[in-house]
Formats: C-alpha cells, sequence, structure tokens
C-alpha cells in the first residue's frame, strides 16, 4: 500500500505545484497569506492538506480582478481564503442561503447570521464581502445575470442531485456567469456507474451527473484536475462520505482508519461559459 500511496501524493504536490506557478504571483502571496492565517482555526488549517485550496483556484484560473460568487460557503472554510486574497483586488460574493425562506433547516440560519458577523467584526479581512441570498426550490434570484466572472461551489452538489434540483441549480450559475466566464465545482465523486440519487444520499455524485447538468445549463467542460482525487477512499460504508474526517460521524469507531484515509475523493472541474 506504501509503494501506491506515496506516488499518489508526490503526484498531487508537483500538480498543484505546477497550477499554483501559472496564477499571479501577488494573488499567490495573498492566497497562501490567507490560507495559513490567524483568522482560520488550526482546524481549519489542517485541512488545507486535503482541499489544495490554492492549487484548487488555479485551475479554475483565479484572477486578481475577477469577480467570484461562491455558491453555498456553509462554514466560511473557503471565504476565509478567497475574500482576504481578493479584498483589495476583486469582488467576492457569498452566496449564502436566502433566510427570508421559512421551514430551512436550522443550520442555515446559524451558517447565514456567523457570516454575518464575520463581516461584521473583522472588516479588514470581510467588510468588501458582497452576500447573495440562494434557497432554491423557493428562492433562486442568485445574482445579477452575465455579471460575474466566475462561480465556484465545493462539496454541495449531492444536495442539489439528492432534492433532484442539480439541472435548475447549474442553470441558474449559467445566467449569472458572463460570457466567456468560468464555473468551478469540487465534489465528492460517487462510483461513474452508480446510482445518481442512492450516492448522493451517501454524498457523493457520478462524474458524469455534473458534467450532465453543467452541459445541460450551457457550459462547455473545459478541463477536469485530479488535484482533489484520493484513491484510499473507496467509498465501502453506508454511512457515506461523513465517516471521513471532518466530519467522522462514527465516532471513535474506527476512527484512526478514516483519519488515514483522510478526506474524500472529489472531482476537481472547470468549465467556461462560451463567449458568444
Amino acid at each position: 500500500m506504501k509503494k501506491f500511496i506515496i506516488p499518489v501524493l508526490t503526484a498531487v504536490a508537483i500538480l498543484s505545484a505546477q497550477l499554483v506557478s501559472a496564477m499571479d504571483a501577488e494573488l499567490v502571496a495573498r492566497l497562501e497569506t490567507a490560507s495559513h492565517g490567524d483568522h482560520r482555526s488550526d482546524k481549519n488549517k489542517a485541512r488545507n492538506k486535503y482541499r489544495h485550496p490554492i492549487g484548487t483556484l488555479a485551475f479554475f484560473g483565479l484572477q486578481p480582478n475577477m469577480t467570484v460568487l461562491e455558491i453555498a460557503p456553509g462554514g466560511g472554510w473557503y471565504t476565509e481564503v478567497i475574500a482576504p486574497a481578493m479584498q483589495h483586488t476583486g469582488v467576492y460574493i457569498a452566496g449564502s442561503y436566502d433566510v427570508t425562506v421559512e421551514g430551512q433547516a436550522k443550520y442555515r440560519y446559524r451558517q447565514h447570521q456567523a457570516l454575518l458577523d464575520q463581516i461584521k467584526d473583522q472588516p479588514e479581512l470581510y467588510g468588501q464581502i458582497k452576500v447573495a441570498g440562494y434557497s432554491p426550490p423557493e428562492s433562486r434570484n442568485l445574482w445579477q445575470q452575465n455579471s460575474v466572472d466566475m462561480v465556484v461551489t465545493f462539496r454541495s452538489s449531492h444536495g442539489w442531485a439528492r432534492e433532484g434540483m442539480i439541472d435548475d441549480v447549474y442553470s441558474d450559475f449559467f445566467k449569472v456567469v458572463k460570457p466567456g466566464g468560468v464555473l468551478g465545482v469540487v465534489q465528492h465523486r460517487a462510483p461513474a456507474d452508480g446510482d445518481v440519487v442512492a450516492w448522493a444520499k451517501k454524498g457523493y455524485v457520478p462524474e458524469a451527473r455534473v458534467i450532465q447538468a453543467a452541459e445541460k445549463a450551457g457550459f462547455v467542460l473545459d478541463a477536469k484536475s485530479e488535484i482533489n482525487a484520493n484513491p484510499k477512499d473507496l467509498k465501502d460504508h453506508d454511512e457515506g462520505v461523513w465517516r471521513l474526517p471532518p466530519t467522522l460521524s462514527l465516532g471513535d469507531q474506527d476512527r484512526e482508519k478514516y483519519m488515514t484515509i483522510g478526506e474524500s475523493d472529489r472531482m476537481t472541474l472547470r468549465f467556461t461559459k462560451p463567449a458568444k
């Protein structure tokens, strides 16, 4: 097993370095500072090695002067990286939950309020964040049409696939992206022949289904990356992706095993909106 794991990790590190080398140097420096900054918890910083934020954003083609809309920022893991790095050169929009919609899961209202508190309490880092409310299917007025350079979404597509909304949601993304703009997706990856809904309930989606949704909306698949792949994630438990870190839903049961596996196997996809 060790003979297999080491080359994979080395390949990921090389790939990440190659992607970052093509990125604007000042932006790389700001992203590095943000990803390791004191404003982040040790727990969040520890996930850098699994989530490869700078290499992933470089793969998506992030540039300093872009307007970037992150869909479903959740607990703000990527918000902590992107917003401070972009605050003086570009625009970061948090596509948070629309709290005017009643009857949502309670965590959504908590996470949205935490985002607002974050902006208020740390204006030197987050004062320029713009906030969009988005809770499909009730609330789908995401942002102005043809107005953002890049939409990014991380580990959220399984929810939309599970609820049968993934085509509608990706259509909403297409509307707000400028012609020539980018959609960047990271998602827990199900087996290629897996049933979409059954696997979405476990947190995973077949890569082909994500591509289908994006292409149906009008995007063109531009590139794939294995920067967030993890061949150690065998997806072999009914508990689904949540058995792995950071959730570790099984508690102390096989904890060492799942910590050794690390975070999930993920697809990383870049789509473009045709210029015409």
